[in-house]
């Protein structure tokens, strides 16, 4: 049974507490059985990788074969100017590619922006005395005190309180907030309970105790936490109309490099002037243009969600949302 179904006295029983609030030692005993009351950071893709994968999709190589042949026709035909287009689409590259690195890695600072939801230290019952402790040291069985504008330490039974209403909109996303009371209910989800108060979440008005029946990663919101690092990336729409559109801009600028050379080959220019002009046709029917005002528009939504507390850690994210 839920402890939310369990009335007050049957949830203290349940965690092996009591009114009084735990002993220093079996808090102690407690926290090296369930660990430190934080949100734990999941080790994902090194950087290195995240950086170097920024400029071998496939749009990027795409432009790296255009720097490549304008770099090559301006060793066998120099003075036309084809270095500098090289230049220019090399600098496409890395300032797209960094920028979109960048971006990412700052989004990726998910766990860093989460655990500011959660308070640093927690007034809670020791040895039957009222004391202040770090947030972290919080284990299952403890009782804290909350007032108006604290945060929730972790998950959490009310057992008492008095006109307590929380802000869950950074666990369900609700902007009104909900009231809370003591009284055993008989749903068993934990973001319907009317007894519970979430971890992540905030204290609008009331005061009350509450007991801690989950802590760390074992919360809901460590739950969202671990979802949030672990989750697949999947391939919006917008990622896969770039890459059908760079597969056919690829096959019609080369194509059209080839039709030129024919046409050059059968009106008896010269093989290099051909060539140099048929690369000139391929460099420039790629939109080098296309890669830095996609990545500029989706970073600009980014920010302007950031502005209005969403986080979002990958930018096709915001197409996909939209």
């Amino acid at each position: 049974m839920h402890i939310a179904n369990l009335s007050v006295a049957d949830a203290l029983t349940s965690l092996r507490s009591a009114e009084q609030g735990l002993t220093s030692a079996e808090a102690e005993k407690r926290l090296r059985e369930f660990g430190p009351n934080r949100i734990e950071e999941i080790r994902g893709e090194p950087q290195w990788r995240q950086f170097f994968r920024q400029f071998t999709h496939f749009f990027a190589l795409i432009l790296w074969v255009a720097a490549a042949l304008a770099f090559f026709a301006e060793s066998r035909s120099p003075g036309e100017g084809m270095w500098q287009l090289g230049i220019a689409i090399l600098a496409v590259i890395i300032i797209n590619g960094s920028f979109s690195f960048w971006q990412e890695h700052r989004a990726e600072q998910a766990i860093a922006a989460l655990r500011k939801l959660l308070p640093q230290v927690v007034k809670v019952r020791r040895d039957g005395q009222l004391v202040t402790l770090p947030a972290e040291d919080l284990v299952p069985g403890d009782i804290v005190l909350l007032e108006e504008g604290d945060n929730v330490p972790a998950d959490c039974r009310l057992i008492a309180g008095a006109e307590v209403r929380v802000n869950m909109s950074t666990v369900t996303g609700e902007p009104l907030p909900k009231a809370r009371s003591p009284e055993s209910v008989t749903s068993a989800a934990a973001l319907d309970s009317k007894n519970l108060l979430l971890a992540g979440t905030s204290l609008i008005s009331g005061q009350g105790r509450a007991l801690v029946f989950a802590t760390g990663m074992r919360t809901e919101f460590g739950k969202i936490a671990h979802l949030t690092q672990t989750a697949d990336k999947s391939v919006s729409h917008l990622q896969q109309e770039i890459a059908r559109l760079s597969k056919l801009v690829a096959i019609f600028a080369t194509a059209l490099g080839l039709v030129f050379f024919v046409i050059g080959t059968l009106v008896g220019l010269p093989f290099w002037a051909n060539l140099m002009f048929a690369i000139g046709i391929i460099v420039a029917n790629v939109p080098a243009g296309l890669l830095p005002t996609v990545t500029l528009s989706l970073a600009m939504a980014t920010q302007r969600m950031a502005r209005r507390n969403a986080l979002v850690r990958h930018l096709p994210s915001v197409e996909t949302l939209g």
